[in-house]
């Protein structure tokens, strides 16, 4: 069974003029903007949930909520950032009902399989120090690197993003990158 024939036209349209069609009940601009950054919502969602099912139900329910509040954004040319926020707080969601579904299992004498005490506290340590020099760096850095390690974004993107140049994000990065070497050298 072959798709259906699908507008290539609207493929080249920016972000604005399709979250306007979207809104106005266009479902194929809807389907642009989500085969335009699916894979993108997919792979943070994977990151943040740490599995391929439930980065899928992420990505799945961003655009069921984005379909349903696509008119509560007023500018469409941050639908991109607005598609990430929203599928990062249904991954998280995600993680605490696996979180808590797996406490009601311990309750009903399912075995656990969660990290010991032990190791739960030392990768913990690490995140804390992380978050913590994470949270020392410039605010410029901190941004350039959330958006290129945690949410998958391209120099273009992030330097699109920021309006800033490429040479920019890629020098940010790096100073970014090597403080934290440099913090987390005793966590290696």
């Amino acid at each position: 069974m072959t798709p259906p024939p699908r507008d290539v036209g609207l493929d080249a349209l920016p972000d604005v003029v399709l979250c306007e069609r979207a809104t106005d009940g266009d479902t194929a601009a809807f389907e642009v903007l989500a085969r335009r950054y699916g894979p993108m919502m997919r792979g943070y969602a994977m990151r943040l949930t740490g599995s391929t099912a439930d980065a899928d139900d992420a990505v799945q329910e961003t655009l069921i909520h984005a379909w349903d509040h696509l008119a509560d954004l007023r500018d469409g040319s941050v639908v991109k950032s607005w598609l990430m926020r929203i599928c990062g707080r249904r991954s998280i969601d995600i993680v605490r009902r696996r979180r808590e579904h797996a406490d009601a299992d311990t309750l009903a004498g399912v075995p656990d399989h969660r990290p010991t005490p032990e190791s739960a506290t030392i990768a913990g340590s690490g995140l804390d120090s992380l978050a913590r020099s994470l949270e020392a760096l410039p605010a410029e850095q901190r941004q350039c690197w959330v958006l290129k390690e945690m949410g998958g974004l391209s120099y273009e993107e992030i330097a699109e993003q920021l309006r800033i140049s490429s040479e920019s994000v890629r020098g940010r990065l790096a100073r970014a990158r090597a403080t934290l070497m440099k913090d987390m050298e005793g966590w290696r």
